[in-house]
Parts: structure tokens; sequence; C-alpha cells
């Protein structure tokens, strides 16, 4: 999928694009028969809820499951991060959030460069998120929120909260977000499954709780310019990557073919996946 030169226009000055029902709803179903059996393995991989118990985060899922693994390699995701940047991506993390109905959590305010940057030793916002709706998202199951223009700012001073949910984050205070939302105002893409979201790493974004009755689970590939890897593995390889080899994509087809993919992570992670090391 190659962007024009609108959509890259837009992305610059807005800090994302929006695809809606980019994915069929065949494509999409291949996705969601899979999320049971990933959600219900107790692997150190899957994150839960401080208080419900219900999976926050699955992380890694495409180095053991065949669709999501050829998902990772799918080009409407990355080719048009691959044509921003003018060079060739690699994976930094790949994670199903799933925000639970009734019981998903939310996410604070935050920039993701900013965590990549504080923990992964990332050099420079040369990364972005992709995201694709596996769920109908409306106002009411905690929808993604934007502040446009966001990005422009850079890496804005965050704090590491690691209390108000059971995952730590690099959080951006309150007033910080009513002096941004003030300027920039504030958005929620909403949509069918299988719409896609492009977002810039440095774009301030946030999530509500979901007391909705209805599920809102998103893929994330969060795609790196392979020069701009990151520097140092304070966390696990399963949700910072160490393997900067650039994603050779398969055909636009791959969701509904069988293609062979790698899956390494198949009979579990590796125990030096699961723990932090030194700087690189």
């Amino acid at each position: 999928m190659e962007l024009t030169q609108e959509q890259i226009d837009v992305f610059a000055e807005q800090g994302y694009l929006f695809f809606p029902s980019l994915f069929t709803a065949d494509e999409i179903a291949v996705l969601n028969g899979q999320l049971e059996a990933i959600f219900s393995d107790h692997r150190p991989e899957n994150v839960r809820e401080k208080d419900s118990g219900a999976i926050r985060t699955s992380f890694g899922v495409h180095m053991y499951n065949a669709p999501f693994a050829r998902l990772a390699r799918h080009p409407r995701m990355v080719e048009p991060v691959r044509q921003i940047f003018g060079e060739d991506v690699y994976m930094h993390q790949f994670k199903v959030n799933a925000k639970a109905a009734f019981d998903g959590d939310v996410w604070q305010w935050h920039q993701d460069f900013g965590t990549w940057h504080a923990d992964d030793g990332m050099p420079e916002p040369r990364a972005m998120n992709v995201a694709i709706f596996l769920d109908d998202v409306n106002e009411f199951n905690g929808p993604l929120m934007f502040i446009p223009k966001s990005h422009k700012l850079g890496a804005i001073e965050a704090t590491h909260d690691t209390v108000t949910t059971s995952y730590p984050l690099w959080t951006i205070d309150q007033q910080t977000i009513r002096k941004l939302a003030a300027n920039g105002g504030l958005v929620a893409p909403k949509g069918p499954a299988g719409s896609m979201i492009l977002f810039h790493s440095c774009l301030v974004h946030a999530s509500g709780s979901n007391l909705s009755p209805w599920h809102r689970r998103t893929v994330y590939l969060s795609l790196c310019a392979v020069s701009n890897h990151i520097r140092q593995f304070k966390r696990p390889a399963y949700i910072a990557q160490r393997d900067f080899e650039a994603i050779e994509c398969l055909p636009d087809d791959c969701l509904l073919k069988d293609y062979d993919v790698d899956l390494p992570w198949q009979d579990g992670a590796p125990e030096a996946a699961l723990k932090p090391q030194l700087v690189a």
C-alpha cells in the first residue's frame, strides 16, 4: 500500500492517518479466531489487568501464532511506514491490547517515544504505531484518543507511573494535557473492525476505561527505522524486540492464505527473552 502525497502531508501536520475498513471482515475473522486461545494461555507475555485479571495486553504474539505472524509482515501495515521513513523497518514491539468489555482499564496520557527512549534507548522518534481494530470501535468502549499536532513538540517531559495500572508507563501530567488539548483539541477515531490507524510516536494519546458490554481489541505494530534501533535491553525481549532485521513483506492476501512463517516461540519464549539484559 502506497500513501499519496496528500496523505503524507496530513500525517506530517496532524500526526496520524485513519483508514476505515482497510481490512475485510474475512481477514479480521482469521485474527479474532485466534484470540481465545492466546488470552487463555498463561504465558509471561500476557499482562493482566490489576483488579479483574482480564487480559490487558498480549505481547509478542507474532512470535508464536501463525496468523498474527503473517499480519506482522502485511504490506498494508508495513509499507506506509517504510515509505514515510524512507528506509527499511523492523518490529520494535508487537501486541494485542484487549480492552475487555466491562474490565478494560485506562491507558494514561503518554507518548510512545517517551517510553521507547527512556526504557529502550531508542535514539530518535523514527518509529511509529500501526493499529488495527479487531472489534467495532465506538464512543462507549474506550476508543483511542489523540491530541492532533502534539507530535510537533517532540519528546515531552514525563514521569514513570508504576501505580495506576498493571503496566508501567511514562505519563504526561494533567496541566500539560490541558494546554495541549486547548491548542490541538481531541480526536477519537471510531469505525468498524478492520479499520487502521497509523500514528507518530510523539503523538500524545490515551484511552479511557471500557465500561461497555463490547470488547475493544486492537493489534499494534510498533515499527522502527532499522538505523534507529534500540541501544539498551532493560525490558524483556517480548516487550522490546532485540532482532533488528528488516521486515520482508508477504503478499497482500497473506491473512487468507497459509504462507509459511517462522514461529520461534511456538513452544515458549526462551529464557533470555524473558529477562532484561545489560546495555547493548
